[in-house]
């Protein structure tokens, strides 16, 4: 497709996430944001309760996985279950349209992880550009 064709079909689209006033661009920030994509990651496989998602996405805050639950669940990428047991159990999962997204950042995941090798490498030549000797 060429440049002109790509900016007609974004003209096309109801929705423009470079908008600074488009809602798009909130629900791309909830699924790109450290928590957000990690929790889809980790909604991939299954549905997790909270605190099995929480050790799950290590480092995590029980208040910023409360918050990036409730965000995606909002947009409609995840689902909650409360299931009216004493204590009471709430389990998490992807939607189809979670489930789609989470699949895309999958790819990514394991493409970033993939070529680790080469990006600390390039770190590793970049620091040493840029370090004073003595």
């Amino acid at each position: 497709m060429s440049t002109t064709q790509e900016r007609t079909a974004e003209q096309d689209l109801p929705y423009n996430v470079f908008s600074r006033v488009c809602p798009s661009r909130v629900t791309l920030e909830h699924v790109t944001g450290r928590w957000g994509a990690l929790t889809l990651g980790a909604l991939y496989k299954g549905s997790f309760r909270f605190n099995e998602l929480r050790r799950r996405v290590d480092g995590v805050s029980e208040k910023m996985l409360a918050q990036t639950l409730h965000a995606l669940e909002r947009d409609g990428l995840v689902h909650r279950e409360a299931q009216p047991t004493n204590p009471p159990r709430v389990d998490y999962e992807l939607t189809s349209l979670g489930h789609e997204v989470a699949g895309r950042l999958m790819a990514l995941i394991h493409c970033v992880e993939g070529r680790m090798d080469e990006v600390v490498a390039s770190r590793e030549r970049y620091d040493a550009q840029r370090t004073p000797t003595a």
